[in-house]
């Protein structure tokens, strides 16, 4: 490639970057429209990559009328409950809590869990929420929530949560983009789905499973490695890594500690599933008619 040819890419790629950015802004000057609609609000805080941004979005453009509230539950990751916590008193955001316990109709972990949890959950948010004079109840959901089989979606709909990330178009790259521009801690971090998730359809869901669930993926990130999933197959626990991680799990040393760290949880086997960290993996299952 000749210089000319060069300095002809590069300026290419810095107006392609540029552009891209404008839209970006554009898209958050769209954001910031819809939020004001709505006001005022609660955000649906979970202390996740989107949830995070729509809250501070939301904080600093409406002050007290946005607040957070967040679900505590046998189901969500309790480090995950401490670190939304620890967001809002640094911001001195509102933020209130409602405790929830396993809702009976999801017990056996159907197919349409999330559809049925997210009734039952957010009916309540949205009661509380205007128990406390928030007119509208916001959510985190972006566009690539639309790629995936996401039946509680629909319950969002149904109960007419509104969704400004969605509206306004944004996706996850989007959010992180502006999350790591606005100096959010949140922008790189992994993506942490209830942990019901890590359960295969039709399975009895027992608190001391999740917990054990939840006790093992702390073990692995409070070891350095990023994007975890134990997925639990009855006494198996199958370790789902994103494959830039593999380097880190494969050491004999550390596979060792795993093994016997698991053992003592409660698992009796462990294993390292070779095709890495899977959005969504038992949700392949029910696209391929293979749950029953």
């Amino acid at each position: 490639m000749t210089l000319i040819e060069q300095a002809s890419h590069h300026a290419k790629y810095h107006e392609e970057k540029e552009a891209k950015m404008k839209h970006l802004e554009e898209k958050f000057e769209k954001l910031k429209e819809i939020i004001e609609g709505y006001a005022p609000v609660a955000i649906a805080f979970s202390g996740g990559v989107d949830s995070t941004f729509l809250l501070k979005v939301a904080y600093d453009l409406l002050g007290d009328k946005a607040c957070a509230i967040t679900v505590n539950s046998p189901y969500i990751a309790t480090w995950e409950i401490d670190e939304a916590d620890a967001l809002t008193k640094t911001w001195g955001v509102e933020h209130m809590h409602l405790n929830f316990g396993l809702p009976e109709a999801i017990k056996m972990n159907p197919e349409n869990r999330c559809y049925l949890c997210k009734t039952e959950i957010f009916s309540a948010i949205k009661t509380f929420a205007r128990e406390h004079d928030f007119r509208e109840v916001l959510d985190g959901s972006n566009a690539d929530d639309l790629l995936d089989y996401r039946p509680g979606m629909k319950a969002l709909k149904e109960l007419d949560i509104k969704s400004p990330l969605l509206e306004a178009g944004f996706t996850k790259e989007e959010i992180r983009t502006l999350s790591k521009k606005m100096g959010l801690p949140t922008w790189d971090k992994p993506p942490y789905a209830c942990l019901l998730t890590r359960l295969p359809y039709h399975t009895e869901i027992v608190v001391e499973d999740i917990r054990k669930i939840e006790t093992a993926e702390k073990f692995l990130m409070d070891r350095g490695i990023k994007g975890v999933r134990v997925r639990k197959h009855d006494k198996l626990a199958r370790i789902e890594i994103a494959h830039q991680e593999f380097d880190k799990i494969l050491d004999a040393a550390l596979m060792s500690e795993i093994n016997l760290a698991f053992k003592a949880i409660g698992f009796s086997h462990v294993t390292l599933d070779l095709g890495g960290y899977q959005m969504g993996n038992f949700n392949q299952d029910v696209k391929r008619g293979e749950t029953s």
